[in-house]
């Protein structure tokens, strides 16, 4: 191992180190299976929001979103990075407050929770259980596997080797402590993250021969720098983007509507009044956040074009590179080389946890609680919880053992799957009395369904159809959910006062 090596690998293990120690911290508080997927309702407004993004972002935000920009230009990842900045600001402004009432008035700890109380449906707890698990277990794979490659890349470790040791990790803290561990640590990850991608820039440009440098690079390739055009690298000509290729890119603003992880912050929060401030603090760091990921891209291409950077096989791993190439500097460049990894780890390790809390739950909570009413006492949810939480994590290890997994893609799926399952039910619970059981079951199995068939099946046909399944998926289940409600039978009037009094409530 390299003195550079070294110096990455030192400063990885402190923050590894640190991780474990915050799971041991909270597994001292953590008194009942409340705290352990709620925290007790007692989060910051700075710990929310912050967690909730860097939750949110995974390692998308310093690996899929430059490898894009550096690829094809700014058109889109700018368009999702937009999309996701809307969705994030209407998140928190429609969202959180309204969560965040209503799941306590009703008592609910997990979302399939919150929406079987809603509606007084048991069969919804179920559904939404089983949507959770199919669409996280193999989003947590994909994080196993995006730890793997990069231990794997930067020390040539074993892939396998890499992506079990990580997986240990992640469960351990998170096994440990629960909510506040995976709220606590994906705070830090946030601050690391947002480090990593000032150091990065900043070194970048330099390296790149500076602004003026990256900015001539850029324009001197045809629809790189436009929001309507996406450079083609393959003949080097401008693509344009179409108004439907925009809208599509843009819908991942509604995957936010259905993200259980994100929602489970908003149920968390300690003082509702101060959900304001969360939003405004959530909302700006995602837009600076993402605004230097696309700008990496670009100065990454102009490094890779004055010979900074050779060899560029995977476009993705362009902050890895530079990252790499800093701790060619000195040990201490190295250490600064190790926390900008760290970034990278803990961009992934912050989706993974709240991932595995969000299915862990499922499974204890709402399919051998809820569906099954086997009755445990609270020693005996914990252990439940936790033994489900270790049996998710290696069945995600087992789906992300092929080396060769493809991350970015996973996540894609995911993200539309929840948002079309679960974000038109959510908005629809929370503000319209006249929907449902019926039209929420019909909704949800609708918009699931639906990501299932334009994926695999409607998108192959090409042309007007080749979009992003998230919208078609979206607006399908939210008509769906519309029309069944109104076709069958009112809320009862007990569901109806409860809308009423958490409307009433400001």
């Amino acid at each position: 191992m390299t003195k550079a090596q070294i110096g990455i690998m030192i400063s990885i293990v402190i923050y590894l180190a640190v991780m474990v120690i915050i799971g041991f911290i909270f597994s001292r508080k953590t008194k009942n299976v409340g705290d352990f997927y709620l925290g007790g309702r007692k989060l910051g407004p700075l710990v929310t929001a912050m967690s909730a993004e860097a939750s949110d972002m995974s390692s998308w935000l310093l690996m899929g979103l430059p490898g894009v920009a550096l690829l094809t230009g700014i058109a889109d990842a700018g368009w999702t990075a937009i999309g996701l900045a809307v969705g994030t600001y209407l998140n928190w402004l429609f969202v959180a407050k309204k969560l965040r009432f209503y799941s306590e008035k009703i008592g609910a700890i997990t979302v399939p929770d919150y929406f079987s109380r809603r509606y007084n449906n048991n069969a919804l707890m179920g559904i939404a259980a089983i949507v959770i698990i199919v669409f996280f277990v193999p989003y947590t794979a994909s994080g196993f596997a995006a730890c793997g490659k990069l231990f794997g890349t930067l020390f040539g470790v074993d892939y396998h080797l890499a992506m079990v040791i990580s997986a240990i990790i992640i469960v351990g803290y998170t096994s440990l402590g629960g909510f506040n561990a995976a709220s606590t640590t994906d705070f830090i990850q946030s601050i690391i993250m947002s480090v990593a991608l000032a150091v990065v820039l900043v070194f970048g440009i330099t390296k790149a021969g500076g602004i003026d440098a990256v900015s001539e690079n850029a324009k001197s390739l045809s629809g790189y720098l436009s929001m309507f055009n996406t450079y083609d690298p393959e003949t080097g000509k401008a693509v344009p983007h179409t108004a439907l290729t925009i809208a599509s890119t843009f819908a991942w603003c509604f995957g936010y509507f259905g993200m259980p992880h994100i929602l489970l912050r908003f149920m968390a929060i300690e003082d509702p009044e101060k959900i304001k401030l969360s939003r405004r603090v959530a909302t700006v760091w995602v837009v600076i956040s993402m605004g230097v990921a696309v700008l990496i891209g670009i100065v990454g291409l102009g490094m890779v074009n004055n010979g900074s950077l050779t060899n560029l096989e995977d476009s993705e791993t362009i902050i890895v590179r530079i990252a790499d190439l800093i701790s060619k500097h000195g040990f201490f460049a190295a250490l600064l080389a190790g926390v900008i990894l760290a970034g990278i780890l803990a961009s992934t390790m912050s989706t993974a946890d709240s991932q595995l809390l969000a299915a862990s739950s499922s499974m204890s909570e709402n399919i051998i609680g809820g569906m099954f009413k086997v009755k445990l006492h609270e020693t005996g949810q914990m252990i439940v919880a936790r033994l489900t939480l270790i049996i998710i994590s290696v069945i995600g290890v087992v789906l992300a053992w092929d080396s060769n997994s493809s991350v970015f893609k996973i996540v894609s799926f995911a993200w539309a799957g929840f948002g079309a399952a679960f974000g038109p039910v959510m908005l629809l619970s929370l503000f319209w009395k006249r929907s449902n059981k019926y039209g929420a079951i019909a909704g949800m199995i609708a918009g699931g369904t639906m990501v299932f068939i334009w994926k695999f099946a409607i998108a192959k046909l090409g042309g007007a159809f080749a979009i992003y399944e998230l919208l078609p998926a979206f607006v399908f289940g939210l008509i769906v959910n519309v029309i069944v409600s109104l076709v069958t039978p009112a809320p009862d009037k007990e569901l109806c006062d409860t809308f009423d009094e958490v409307k009433a409530m400001k």
